[in-house]
């Protein structure tokens, strides 16, 4: 077991962390904190192509029209 010491700006180095670790801070009590590391999250999956290219024919805001009937009824006569 270690001891530390908190200094100006109330930051305290813990043997072993690493920089990015991320810690729960639990009070016990007024003279007691638990930290618990947490496990970083899975980066998310990155998606191919083609399922970006489903999802954004079957997305509800996906003109059904073709742009040249989109251009007659936006242009003033």
């Amino acid at each position: 077991m270690s001891t530390s010491t908190a200094d100006a700006k109330r930051r305290i180095v813990l043997p072993g962390a690493s920089p990015g670790d991320i810690y729960d801070v639990q009070r016990i009590n007024e003279d007691q904190i638990v930290l618990v590391k947490l496990q970083h999250p899975p980066p998310p999956k990155q998606a191919k192509k083609q399922d970006v290219l489903q999802a954004i024919s079957r997305s509800p805001l996906h003109p059904t029209k073709n742009w040249a009937k989109l251009k007659n009824l936006t242009r003033e006569l």
